[in-house]
């Protein structure tokens, strides 16, 4: 289970460099959820069941709370970073009429 969460977390980071490295503002935006997507699988991978809780102290299992807290937190804001990315991604296609970084450069002097 861990190896395979390491693997997924691994191809999810590879996909996400390399769509953000890219020209396309929609592959940029698509890139930056797939890295949020990959950081939240890898914080699910450290929330795993322990032993011997100090406070309650008779060695039953549980889970760790405070991972599950980021990443309901961390989906969130990759939600709002994602629709504020588009609504710009949007306006600057509207105002240039396209759709490629190398278009929005300024003009040589």
């Amino acid at each position: 289970m861990n190896l395979m969460m390491i693997l997924i977390t691994g191809i999810l980071t590879f996909t996400g460099v390399y769509l953000v490295l890219s020209k396309n503002l929609i592959r940029i935006v698509l890139g930056t959820s797939i890295l949020s997507h990959a950081s939240n699988i890898f914080l699910l991978s450290m929330s795993q069941a322990g032993k011997n809780v100090p406070i309650i102290g008779n060695g039953e299992e549980y889970v760790d709370a405070v991972p599950q807290a980021l990443i309901l937190t961390a989906i969130v804001i990759s939600f709002a970073i994602t629709a504020f990315l588009l609504v710009i991604v949007y306006r600057t296609y509207r105002y240039t009429q396209h759709n490629h970084i190398d278009a929005l450069g300024g003009h040589d002097e």
